[in-house]
């Protein structure tokens, strides 16, 4: 890179209109001469060594419109002499040694679309006057020493959004995972205009923090005036009030982050009037009171209320118990799923602090996050709002482009040199993965790592393709699944399909960590998980050698089903598993539950409930009695597959091929002709054997499995409804707390493994 001082002669450049010298090793100070730029539009110079003060000359530069800063070590206040550069529409100074107060001027600038002040040591409260900038979208200003309330006059703006041409100005927005101490806020949003993507590695913030997502695109907005503030950051400050109601009215506000202050009083059910509020943290204040149902309306892909004062149950509606328990922890009077019961003594309960950090980077991970790539579909009225008519034409080429999604989970080492930003790049790559250790794979490594795809290392096979098992040269041990050819399917559906499967990480999900496509031949590669699927465990003992006792499978089976219920309640789009099966629910090292296989389907849209296909979707056995009829899979089918599943958790029976059926039967039609006879002679007699005392539970997991198999697809009940259904079972249970309390993560010391060989011992 470019190293040196900016010459004091640049001022010689009298037509200059942009000076972008981002990711080089400039030291020095901001010469004073660049205030003699009277053209200068752009001031592009985040990521170098500059020091010293920003020069109080910059306010002769009265058509300046970027103002980015980030990364360097500048020092001193925000000059008053900028007031004069009215057409600042980006200031983004993160990352340096600022400090003083923040300027209320800033109100005054009417096209100031994006505000960064992250990472300083700005002082004083947050002035009032923010919220007199009408095109103001995004606002960080993350880890200072700013003090006093959250102005409700933030959210004055909403709803009055200037109107403003999208200019297609490249960004690239990096997600933070939050587990480093040393990383703090929800991401960061960087412009892009000169960067090769690779260069990113060079950022030293990269090696503090693990950039989860990377995203790239074009800016461009999608509402008028009724748009609102879509990024709010307020997090590692020392704000001391309570939480303004008003913040409700950003009816468009996707990530809000107040997490890390002092803030008390009570969540104000009002925040559920920012209906595309995806991420929420409000975590480490002094909050009290309940959690509002409001919050249950809310389409949420993470949330964190954590270290707080919070009491009462967790609402019951919406997905706000299908979030981990790091998101509730540490909240002394609340209770419900997926915390204790209600009314339960907390002194029972074993600590599962050790289970956090990786819980939390569940959490991190998870989600969705479709999110942020509908974010930036958004955020272009970043920039919007200001841009002059004479960019038009520029604009209107570059709004071709459309966000890539890179998705890196490494420390260390080089960012995917497979990025494109023009959606009319080449698609094709020797392998794109979402875990950084795998990136420098070839197809030849992972013939290499599968011994030629050697019958050896083949450990099954479905209607997808063959999985082997391979160990890899760090020695990590992958499961690399070989696609049957898919005639008709080019490279730029597969790409799509893989980025889309990339994105998605929740704890009963397995992870997609890589693909590769060669030729004809395309390869996914997941984590491989030691025990094999539920279907081996449960039918084919000898393959597994475990035995599961009722505390595993009651685990298995709400593992799973709040797995599905990810799928389709928080993915963006929605998506139908079509081949619901215990074959497709894995078991990893905890006993936990792993869905499979659901990438393979294909998404449903937002608004279309359900696909229509050219062949019956399903495993026979699993397929639901509508399916035969219309050809249409719809998320109802798969609470249907689901149900067969809690069948075999219960019964330990195959869904078809046991004598016990008949020949014209199956174990759904089984279970239903017993169902006016003694029902307990249902259950699997290992289960009855073990406590004769389940038989209660297990009756009423069966009610649950009967509701899901319902012939009418409208009387079965959601995932989440069958979700607050295990929840309902778990506060009412009469079943020893030790046994019931192995739904989670905790318990898993409580879960009983028997090796056949120890069942023999036992039986001599």
């Amino acid at each position: 890179g470019i190293s040196g001082a900016i010459p004091e002669s640049i001022s010689n450049c009298t037509r200059l209109e942009s000076l972008d010298l981002s990711l080089n090793n400039i030291n020095g100070t901001l010469p004073a001469s660049l205030g003699k730029l009277g053209e200068l539009r752009d001031l592009i110079l985040w990521q170098n060594f500059l020091e010293g003060e920003i020069p109080a000359s910059l306010e002769n530069l009265d058509r300046l419109e970027h103002l980015i800063l980030d990364y360097n070590g500048l020092t001193g206040s925000i000059p008053p002499e900028l007031s004069k550069c009215k057409e600042l529409n980006w200031i983004s100074l993160a990352s340096n040694q600022l400090s003083g107060p923040i300027p209320a001027w800033l109100g005054q600038l009417s096209n100031l679309a994006i505000l960064k002040l992250s990472n300083n040591s700005f002082s004083g409260p947050i002035p009032a006057e923010l919220g007199n900038c009408q095109s103001l979208v995004w606002l960080d200003l993350n880890s200072n020493q700013l003090n006093g309330s959250i102005p409700a006059e933030l959210a004055k703006q909403s709803g009055k959004m200037n109107i403003g041409l999208v200019i297609g100005r490249p960004y690239v927005y990096l997600r933070n995972d939050e587990l480093s101490s040393e990383c703090h806020g929800k991401g960061s949003l960087l412009e892009f205009t000169s960067i090769r993507p690779e260069e990113l590695s060079r950022m030293p913030s990269k090696e503090l923090c693990n950039f989860t997502r990377v995203y790239m695109g074009s800016t461009e907005y999608t509402f008028n005036k009724n748009g609102s503030m879509i990024f709010l950051d307020l997090s590692f400050n020392r704000l001391d009030s309570e939480i303004p109601k008003e913040l409700g009215n950003m009816y468009y506000l996707m990530i809000l982050n107040l997490g890390h202050n002092l803030l008390s009083g009570v969540i104000p059910p009002e925040l559920a009037g920012a209906k595309k509020l995806a991420v929420l943290d409000l975590s480490h204040n002094q909050l009290e009171g309940p959690i509002p149902n409001s919050f249950s309306t809310l389409s949420l892909s993470e949330i964190n209320l954590s270290n707080n004062q919070l009491n009462g149950s967790i609402p019951e509606l919406g997905s706000l118990f299908t979030f981990p328990k790091i998101s509730y922890e540490n909240n002394s009077g609340l209770c419900g799923f997926p915390l204790l019961p209600c009314g339960h003594n907390a002194g029972s309960s074993s600590s599962d602090g050790h289970r956090s950090h990786r819980n939390q980077a569940s959490l991190a991970g998870s989600v969705a996050m479709g999110l942020l790539f509908s974010l930036f579909c958004i955020v272009g009225i970043v920039i919007i709002v200001v841009e002059c008519k004479k960019r038009k034409q520029i604009n209107e080429e570059a709004s071709t482009s459309r966000d890539i999604y890179i998705d890196s989970r490494s420390h260390s080492g080089t960012m995917n040199s497979n990025w494109r930003l023009s959606g009319t790049n080449a698609l094709s790559v020797n392998l794109a993965a979402f875990e950084k250790r795998l990136q420098k794979l070839t197809f030849n490594d992972l013939i290499v790592a599968t011994n030629g795809f050697h019958n050896d290392s083949l450990v099954g096979s479905g209607g997808f393709g063959d999985v082997y098992k391979a160990q890899l040269k760090d020695g990590k041990v992958v499961a690399i699944k070989k696609l049957i050819h898919v005639s008709g399917q080019g490279d730029r559906e597969f790409t799509a399909e893989m980025e889309t499967i990339g994105r998605i990480k929740h704890r009963n999900l397995v992870p997609l960590l890589g693909y590769c496509k060669c030729g004809e031949e395309r390869l996914l590669v997941y984590d491989y998980m030691r025990f094999g699927s539920l279907e081996d465990v449960l039918h084919d003992r000898k393959k597994t050698g475990i035995k599961l006792n009722w505390a595993a499978r009651k685990k298995i089976a709400i593992g799973a089903a709040r797995g599905l219920a990810y799928l389709h309640h928080n993915c963006i789009p929605h998506i139908i598993h079509r081949d619901m099966k215990s074959s497709n629910v894995l078991i990893d090292e905890q006993l936990e539950a792993r869905v499979s296989d659901f990438g393979m389907a294909r998404m449903m849209s937002v608004v279309d409930t359900h696909l229509s296909v050219s062949t019956l979707a399903g495993t026979p056995g699993y397929v639901p009695p509508e399916y035969y009829q219309s050809f249409r899979c719809t998320t109802k089918g798969d609470v249907y597959s689901y149900g067969v599943v809690l069948l075999e958790l219960l019964t330990g029976k195959p869904p078809t091929d046991s004598t016990d059926f008949g020949d014209d039967n199956n174990l759904v039609g089984w279970v239903k002709q017993h169902s006016k006879s003694r029902l307990t002679d249902l259950f699997d007699p290992e289960l009855v054997k073990e406590d004769p005392a389940l038989e209660l539970e297990l009756l009423e997991h069966l009610k649950v499995a009967c509701a899901c198999l319902d012939d009418g697809p409208s009387k079965r009940p959601t995932m989440l409804k069958v979700m607050a259904m295990f929840k309902e079972m778990q506060a009412s249970s009469t079943v020893d707390s030790k046994t019931s309390a192995c739904t989670d993560d905790a318990c898993f010391a409580d879960v009983e493994m028997t090796t056949l060989k120890e069942d023999k011992e036992e039986k001599d």
